[in-house]
């Protein structure tokens, strides 16, 4: 997993709100156990039109905000079922960043455990990074987990909380296996102690 420590990019705002997991990748994408490929089926409903071409109404279609990699959305971001293919997808399609007001705790997990970092915000802080993300190509924002402070393309500053244990994660790169290999030493040493102590 990539490390995350200060992220600089254009946000892309998604003033919806109860976006689910469907929503963010459709379940005829579910077939699949990569988490590569995804990222063409992020929002399928909403980016591409019954013949398939895209629909320039959507903000991720738009010019200014195709390479954006943080995503402003609106309340209980990632709702619905379980499906690890929502994080997925968006880590695909380049997105590192959700800020919202609430999210669903499974998705909320997930994306720790995928490298994309969700962050919580109050309604009044989000609404200002709408306004930031609203400017178009303009809508830089600045995301340094280490100070945990998000920078506005006007210099101010929210700051945001988060678990120290997944900051250091996030920070470290590590996932579930990253934090098992970490401890591969100690786990090595018991094992061969055992094997000692088993030949006894």
């Amino acid at each position: 997993m990539d490390k995350f420590t200060v992220l600089e990019s254009v946000a892309a705002p998604l003033r919806i709100i109860n976006i689910d997991t469907d929503m963010i990748i459709p379940k005829q994408y579910l077939k699949t156990i990569k988490r590569t490929g995804l990222g063409k089926g992020l929002f399928s409903e909403m980016r591409y039109r019954e013949d398939g071409s895209e629909n320039p109404d959507f903000v991720l279609n738009q010019p200014a905000y195709r390479n954006a990699k943080i995503l402003v959305a609106g309340d209980n971001f990632g709702c619905g079922s379980s499906r690890e293919h929502a994080p997925w997808a968006l880590l695909d399609f380049g997105i590192r960043c959700v800020i919202s007001t609430s999210f669903a705790d499974i998705f909320y997990n997930n994306c720790f455990q995928n490298g994309i970092l969700p962050i919580k915000v109050s309604p009044e802080d989000l609404d200002k990074l709408f306004d930031d993300a609203s400017r178009g190509a303009n809508a830089t924002l600045t995301i340094d987990l280490e100070k945990q402070e998000i920078r506005g393309p006007d210099g101010g500053s929210i700051k945001f909380d988060i678990d120290p244990f997944k900051k250091h994660c996030m920070l470290n790169g590590l996932d579930g296996i990253g934090l098992t290999m970490e401890k591969a030493p100690a786990i090595d040493s018991f094992e061969k102690k055992l094997s000692e102590r088993a030949w006894a």
